[in-house]
């Protein structure tokens, strides 16, 4: 680990001593720094929480020409791996990597035994990403070597907005790359198994409120709304709220297990 806010960290008891492991990955050009608030909570509560950072994230905008969703697939994979010696796992993703951990649940349905999914990105709120993707599968060499400006982050919470250690630009082909996790995980979706928790915030300004709802019914289960906050809900106004939610439903995921071995 470098010491920068950036950089992956794990917290908490040892995976094999803990109640439960926990595998959560942050969104597309963010970084662990966004998902700290959540890691820091489950741990308080006895979970060992692990928070890798995603190739070509969390650095200098030009390490993101090197890397595709390959990686970030391929990290994740990696990441689930490490975990296999807990008692149970479960992994919590924001943005992009709420469809990671879709990924995972239909790939590793034995290990991942619960979902909370925050601002999932399985549809676009702004026109032009949709027009984009609309576009994606179309021969446009001369697009592959732009770049897109970021001047600002989707977090209301003026401090963290201040805080966030923003990516300023990005090479579009990795806005593509994200397409493509997206088919990904649409394809996966009827394979995956695992109890879910859906969280968003209908002010949301990257994430679709109707893809939301989209997903979560297909998940068997309702979306959880939150009253403030924009995209990156882990560090904005209500992160108490997602704090608390997360740790009680993967609380609830671990009772059964209990009572099991009461019983017996």
């Amino acid at each position: 680990m470098d010491g920068s806010p950036t950089a992956a960290f794990t917290l908490g008891p040892p995976a094999p001593s803990a109640r439960a492991a926990v595998l959560v990955l942050h969104g597309f050009t963010g970084s662990p720094w966004e998902m700290r608030p959540l890691a820091e909570a489950l741990a308080a509560r006895g979970y060992h929480v692990q928070v890798p950072r995603l190739p070509g994230h969390g650095g200098s905008p030009e390490a993101m020409q090197y890397v595709t969703w390959r990686d970030w697939e391929a990290a994740a994979d990696e990441a689930l791996l490490k975990l296999k010696g807990a008692n149970r796992c479960f992994v919590a993703g924001l943005s992009m990597g709420a469809l990671l951990s879709l990924l995972l649940a239909a790939r590793h349905p034995r290990q991942v035994e619960a979902l909370a999914l925050l601002a999932p990105v399985w549809a676009f709120r702004p026109l032009d990403a949709r027009i984009l993707r609309a576009l994606r599968f179309l021969p446009l060499p001369e697009w592959t070597g732009a770049w897109i400006s970021k001047s600002s982050s989707d977090i209301e919470d003026p401090l963290a907005h201040a805080e966030n250690p923003l990516m300023p630009r990005y090479p579009l082909g990795r806005l593509f790359d994200l397409f493509r996790v997206q088919d990904h995980a649409r394809a996966a979706l009827p394979e995956v198994r695992a109890p879910a928790l859906v969280m968003a915030s209908p002010n949301d300004h990257v994430v679709s409120p109707r893809g939301v709802e989209e997903l979560a019914a297909a998940l068997h289960t309702t979306p959880r709304w939150l009253n403030q906050g924009f995209h990156v809900v882990t560090r904005d106004l209500d992160r108490a709220v997602v704090n608390t939610e997360v740790a009680r439903f993967f609380d609830s995921q671990c009772e059964p297990q209990t009572r099991k071995r009461s019983a017996s």
